[in-house]
């Protein structure tokens, strides 16, 4: 009688830890992209060492999403949208590792602090919204260039409406003009 109830119950807590094929595969899919998205982090900290010692570049993952935040003085002069040279060559630094991150959508986000357009530049940018979106166009454009596919680019401009620091000091405005280069998977 004691086998009888015994032997269901070891059936019963032993299948119970049994998963089904398909949750197996979907764990093991996620342990894959776990670890090529922490083989791309390594690679981009390790490729922007000296700029993330300026503090001129963080570099973190998140809820899938792996962010290169750049602040904007190492791509761009004050007002401009066009790269200067050292903006390219930094980011010819990170080319190679944005290429092998098959399957990664990258979407190139422009930031700009609260300050208004100076007369000179408004003709061009009539606001904060057109010189983020320029900005954000004008590295899409360097890493299309350079070999990227333009299906996995993407270019979207915010302004000055998602700081991450206040506009009331020097230090919360430098920090809020940036460029965001965010890895996430594709949808297809």
């Amino acid at each position: 009688m004691l086998t009888k109830i015994i032997l269901p119950a070891v059936l019963v807590a032993f299948l119970g830890g049994c998963v089904s094929q398909g949750t197996y595969n979907q764990e093991v899919q996620q342990a894959d992209t776990l670890a090529a998205q922490n083989k791309t982090y390594q690679a981009l900290t390790a490729q922007l060492q000296s700029e993330i010692k300026a503090d001129q570049v963080r570099i973190k993952q998140l809820q899938g999403q792996l962010t290169v935040t750049l602040i904007d003085e190492i791509l761009f002069a004050s007002g401009s949208a066009e790269m200067h040279a050292s903006g390219r060559a930094t980011l010819e630094k990170i080319v190679g590792t944005l290429q092998q991150a098959t399957g990664k959508r990258i979407t190139v986000r422009g930031y700009t602090d609260n300050e208004p357009i100076g007369a000179a530049l408004r003709a061009r940018y009539p606001s904060n919204w057109e010189l983020s979106t320029a900005r954000s166009s004008d590295v899409v454009r360097f890493l299309q260039a350079k070999g990227i596919d333009p299906v996995r680019l993407e270019a979207a401009g915010y302004g000055a409406y998602q700081p991450v620091a206040p506009n009331t000091t020097a230090a919360g405005r430098k920090e809020n003009r940036r460029i965001e280069i965010v890895l996430t998977d594709m949808k297809f």
